[in-house]
């Protein structure tokens, strides 16, 4: 798809109003028509998901954190824009701009600066932007008070720490396929309040962000190096975190779900082929184990011969000594006996003498 031809821009005078009209129309739904702010570009493209990553710590009090978005460029697609901490307007605090799928389209919604936080679309940014409102801190008085359970203020005095549940869901847009919220009765009251728009420094750090090439997800593949900064603008630096992941966006999980399907075929034709090898494998070690006993019964066969003739051996010639003599034996034995007692005679007639 030609992204030229995928981005409807908002032009100015009486065809930018008309185009505006139509452009918030075609994309109403009880979450995208409540904001007065409207839609400053849309997409056929979904974005993709939100990287993980950690927070600079704060540089000071007074500053507020303004979380990480994508970002559409016609020419590169969708860029990453880094979380920042930013000076914020005493008593105001900031509600991120999210995506809403709505006719086919994803239209973005700017964020803005107000007495409370509105809807953004039920997306989790993180960092006390759960889904629903902002509990990464408050203003008393003049001064803001930081919840350090979610923000990383080790720096700053004026804290309070209050437990926050997170939602581990990244997914970057609102609407079908995404996260299907509603603005809540309070969320649409916040709506008529009187709004600011982003401060100058949060629109040159966005601008900065569309000239860096690293920070398309073409390049990075949704995990850009440079996830979050300390101030904006402040792309170099110790205080750059990465993104250490996220989930994929919703096209790229439904491209790995049919993917998946068509691996899962593969397997099943393959497993025949594998029972198969399988059982011819079982039957070769069944042959061997099999031969193995065999050979070990010879050989102890052998062994048990081997004893047996060596134990006839030992009793043949025990029955020779015990056998009883042959008659030319007892001859021999009666001659030797006669010249044994011949010899005897001389001898006595000899001691006589």
């Amino acid at each position: 798809m030609n992204m030229k031809r995928s981005v409807r821009r908002l032009g100015v005078g009486v065809l930018g109003v008309l185009m505006l009209s139509v452009s918030v129309l075609s994309l109403s739904t009880p979450a995208s028509a409540q904001i007065g702010i409207g839609i400053g570009i849309s997409v056929r493209i979904a974005p993709p998901a939100l990287p993980v990553y950690a927070q600079p710590i704060c540089p000071g009090p007074g500053y507020l954190w303004t979380p990480g978005y994508w970002a559409w460029n016609e020419d590169g697609g969708y860029y990453w824009v880094p979380g920042t901490w930013v000076v914020a307007p005493v008593g105001m605090l900031w509600t991120p701009g999210y995506w809403g799928f709505a006719g086919g389209f994803y239209g973005w919604h700017a964020g803005y600066w107000g007495p409370h936080v509105g809807f953004y679309g039920g997306i989790n940014y993180g960092f006390g932007y759960g889904g629903v409102g902002f509990f990464g801190g408050e203003w008393r008085g003049g001064a803001f008070f930081y919840n350090r359970a979610v923000m990383n203020v080790n720096n700053i005095r004026n804290v309070y720490s209050r437990t926050v549940v997170v939602n581990n869901t990244h997914v970057a847009f609102n609407g079908p396929g995404g996260v299907e919220a509603r603005p809540t009765a309070e969320e649409e009251r916040y709506a008529h309040e009187p709004h600011t728009e982003a401060l100058a420094a949060q629109r040159e750090h966005e601008h900065a962000a569309s000239q860096n090439r690293a920070l398309f997800a073409s390049e990075n593949h949704g995990r850009p190096a440079i996830a979050a900064t300390a101030r904006p603008g402040e792309f170099s630096g110790r205080n750059v975190p990465r993104a250490s992941g996220g989930e994929r966006s919703f096209n790229e999980r439904e491209a790995s779900r049919n993917g998946g399907n068509e691996r899962a075929a593969r397997s099943e034709n393959r497993e025949p082929r594998n029972n198969e090898a399988r059982n011819n494998e079982a039957r070769s070690n069944e042959a061997r184990s099999n031969e193995t006993r065999s050979s070990e019964a010879r050989s102890h066969q052998g062994r048990n011969e081997a004893r047996n003739n060596e134990a006839g051996n030992r009793e043949h010639a025990a029955s020779r000594e015990n056998a009883k003599p042959s008659r030319q034996e007892k001859q021999t034995q009666k001659k030797a006996q006669k010249q044994a007692k011949a010899e005897q005679k001389r001898n006595e007639r000899e001691q006589r003498r």
